[in-house]
């Protein structure tokens, strides 16, 4: 289960994430694509340092190296426009990950990708009017790339984590129904209860 934080500053957000990370969350996106370098790199002087290997940059990549983090994440956009960057970032960054908006795009990856956000799923809740152009159930049903894991994202949240996983997603992505509930540690609790039962059903 991966969380992307809040596109915008929040009150209390360092210490919030320090706690999804004590309550077992494995990645956190960040994604500030208003920061610039020196508030980038303020944000992540924040976070404690047996954290770090956790966060995943999806900008400002040059600050990988001296926060020792070795994830990447580039929008679709990025990705399309410089094919070769695994070659580019090979020195620090050890796992990488891209953004999807339609099957095609998601079977055409190549094998330098270990997960892609597929998506909107459902109905954004932190984005207005971002809703699916298909049912992205449906399109799973093409897939043709299996090296790649398949992450949901758009409009996740309690209701429907088990409908998702039962229709063929590898994990899920959250952001909205975290950052919009008034308690997002108690959210996020929840989520990953889901996420740990319907895992265990499948061993």
């Amino acid at each position: 289960m991966i969380v992307i934080s809040n596109p915008f500053a929040i009150a209390d957000e360092i210490k919030i994430i320090h706690s999804l990370f004590e309550e077992g969350l494995t990645l956190l996106h960040i994604r500030k694509p208003d920061f610039s370098e020196v508030e980038m790199a303020q944000f992540i002087h924040q976070i404690k340092l047996e954290f770090r290997n956790k966060l995943v940059l999806q900008n400002h990549y040059d600050l990988a190296k001296d926060f020792g983090i070795n994830r990447f994440h580039f929008s679709e956009k990025e990705r399309k426009q410089n094919l070769n960057h695994p070659a580019r970032f090979s020195k620090p960054c050890r796992f990488l990950s891209t953004s999807t908006h339609s099957i095609e795009d998601f079977n055409s990856l190549e094998n330098d990708f270990d997960y892609a956000f597929l998506s909107p799923v459902f109905n954004s809740i932190s984005k207005e009017n971002y809703h699916p152009k298909t049912d992205l159930f449906e399109a799973l049903k093409s897939r043709t790339n299996h090296k790649t894991k398949a992450i949901a994202l758009g409009g996740i949240d309690a209701e429907n984590i088990q409908k998702t996983l039962e229709n063929g997603f590898d994990d899920i992505a959250l952001l909205g129904t975290i950052w919009k509930n008034e308690n997002p540690l108690k959210q996020f609790k929840s989520c990953q209860k889901i996420v740990h039962s319907y895992f265990q059903s499948q061993v």
